[in-house]
């Protein structure tokens, strides 16, 4: 008798859940309806008349054309439509949804209820009551609640099987599964980050050149709902894997876009601020060294951006300089900041560095204190003439470039670049420094060896690491890079004093809003702090109607992050890991998004 050979069964299928329901009981064909009608509506309200008044900011009185929170409005409308268009499965739109699921549809629509709803309580209360709405105000708000009903009727559950939840976590834990990057052509993925590159610094330039409180909250609401949908759909990890492909490529982009920002500008007000963005961001990457990758809390960093400021003004010739008859060129004053910071990192490190944890926090602490304290005694009277005391050093001359005065505005290409300008362009070249630093430092010998000493200094200590050589290179190195900023942030300021080196303030830099910088962008990685940096003084220079109280919402905003993205804005893989692991990394059944098996613990 003849036995009988099995053929082996593969992997059941798993059976698909029941059909869900919404959190409002309506068909799902009637309420993707409603969602597209009501996108569709809501864009369209925008051409209407809100109020009768020009007093409310924006002038929205016309009929036939948007103006201010409009625009907003009329942008999540469409955006809205889209999502929705793509939900019906239409040619061409696909792309847009790659995790078949219905909560991008839920949160482009938030975004529109949300910037709508807003502009029309701001109406009211401004002006003095609804009395003050015209009918295209109430069309917009009943026209925006429409997504938001038709939106939350739908599941709010992935219901295809590409992109499935199994599919992304096993994408967040093995990228290098993904082969969706390698099957575009590689002039189509330079394209698709050119496009991206393109929309990113429109979307910059409109948040930095809003004029009002108002706009500038309604461009946050839409830019954070906006951004929220595309992760959800996927966007961002499709994204991830086309930089992961073209990591030369997207980092060009992206300082080609940083160059061009000052062209796009008319007013030198906006280009100032850009410029202090990137002297922040700049002392937040060297911070991050410290923080994100060696795992060194360090509450007093900002006194090393103070150094390298005091030495490029006591060499620079200012006639208020207590170094009378010195003036050294850019580069050398540029270097003089940046070792004197390096030697102060290493004599405040050496002693220091030993310990762990809240004891390093407090010392370090104590020592951004000393550095504000030392340099507001220092006039004199209560201590040696240096840093002349709390009137600090003024009249610091602008730089000059082979005949090239940055203090003056100039003509390049039909566009004239003013003062700001001038020293934004110079920070772009800083910054291409510090991130070659960076970049370099983090995926060589010691950067590994920092990120050992960040996961478990006994356990690195225990494979032959000097965690004690280590933790002094990376807080030497960090202190180097903020001291470089603030040479630059001397010239730009006219004058160093000492009121700004201080662990806390309304404004930055300083050192807590550095910090939250690192954590709020993302510990570990490049664009993390840069993107942090930037949030972090829009808010206070955007937010001043709030006055007091812009303190209190920059807190609850960021207690709200920390909640429901602990990992930062911008999170380094690993560290997403170490937060999301349970659910992750031990689910006993993956798949990646080309349907291949993903490697388990079990089957490893």
């Amino acid at each position: 008798m003849t036995e009988t050979t099995k053929t082996p069964v593969p992997d059941a299928v798993p059976t698909p859940p029941p059909a869900l329901r919404g959190l409002i009981p309506l068909p799902a064909a009637a309420a993707r309806a409603l969602l597209l009608a009501g996108g569709i509506a809501t864009a369209a309200s925008a051409y209407l008349a809100w109020t009768w008044t020009a007093e409310f900011p924006g002038d929205l009185t016309f009929n036939g054309y948007p103006g201010g929170l409009q625009w907003l409005t009329f942008t999540a409308g469409v955006l809205t439509a889209l999502f929705a268009l793509a939900s019906y499965g239409i040619r061409g739109l696909g792309w847009l949804l790659p995790a078949r699921n219905n909560a991008p549809l839920a949160l482009t629509a938030l975004g529109g209820f949300t910037v709508t709803w807003f502009t029309v309580i701001a109406i009211s209360t401004k002006l003095g009551g609804v009395v003050n709405l015209e009918p295209g105000g109430w069309i917009a708000a009943i026209a925006s609640l429409l997504p938001v009903l038709g939106a939350f009727a739908l599941p709010q559950e992935r219901t295809g099987t590409d992109g499935t939840k199994e599919a992304i976590k096993a994408y967040i834990a093995k990228p290098d599964r993904i082969p969706a990057a390698q099957a575009v052509a590689p002039w189509i993925q330079r394209a698709v980050i050119t496009v991206v590159t393109i929309i990113g610094l429109g979307v910059f330039t409109y948040g930095i050149d809003t004029e009002y409180g108002e706009l500038f909250i309604g461009y946050l609401f839409v830019v954070t709902f906006a951004m929220w949908a595309t992760h959800t759909a996927g966007l961002m990890d499709r994204f991830s894997a086309l930089v992961a492909a073209n990591r030369s490529f997207t980092l060009a982009m992206g300082f080609a876009a940083a160059i061009a920002f000052p062209f796009t500008q008319t007013d030198d007000h906006y280009a100032n601020i850009g410029v202090n963005i990137l002297i922040f961001g700049t002392v937040a990457l060297g911070l991050n060294i410290v923080v994100g990758l060696a795992g060194l809390l360090d509450l007093g960093y900002v006194a090393f951006l103070g150094v390298g400021a005091y030495t490029a003004a006591l060499v620079s010739g200012s006639e208020f300089s207590t170094i009378s008859g010195v003036h050294l060129p850019f580069w050398a004053s540029a270097l003089a900041g940046a070792a004197a910071s390096l030697v102060f990192g290493v004599l405040i490190g050496a002693p220091t560095l030993r310990l762990r944890g809240d004891y390093l926090a407090i010392v370090t602490l104590g020592f951004g204190e000393i550095f504000r304290i030392a340099v507001n005694n220092m006039d004199g009277d209560s201590g040696p003439d240096v840093t002349n005391g709390p009137n600090g050093i003024a009249n610091i001359p602008d730089l000059n470039f082979f005949g090239f005065n940055f203090g003056q505005a100039h003509d390049i290409g039909g566009f004239t670049l003013g003062r700001f300008a001038n020293y934004y362009l110079l920070m772009v070249l800083i910054m291409a420094i510090v991130v070659l630093v960076y970049t370099r430092a983090a995926d060589s010998r010691i950067g590994r060896s920092w990120i050992a000493i960040r996961e478990d200094e006994t356990a690195a200590t225990a494979m032959g690491i000097n965690g004690f050589r280590v933790k002094l290179v990376a807080f030497a190195l960090g202190a180097a890079l903020a001291g470089l900023a603030g040479t630059v942030s001397a010239h730009v300021t006219y004058s160093v004093v000492p009121t700004p080196y201080q662990f806390a303030g309304s404004t930055p830099p300083n050192s807590a809003f550095l910090l939250a910088a690192v954590v709020l962008g993302g510990m570990g990685t490049v664009a993390g702090p840069l993107l942090g940096a930037a949030l972090l003084y829009l808010l206070p220079e955007k937010l001043v109607f709030l006055q007091d109280k812009s303190l209190l919402a920059f807190g609850i905003a960021l207690i709200l992050l920390m909640r429901f993205r602990p990992e930062g804005i911008i999170a380094n893989r690993r560290r997403q890991l170490e937060f999301h692991e349970t659910g992750q990394l031990d689910v006993p059944k993956q798949t990646t998004l080309t349907d291949e098996p993903a490697v388990t613990k079990a089957g490893a």
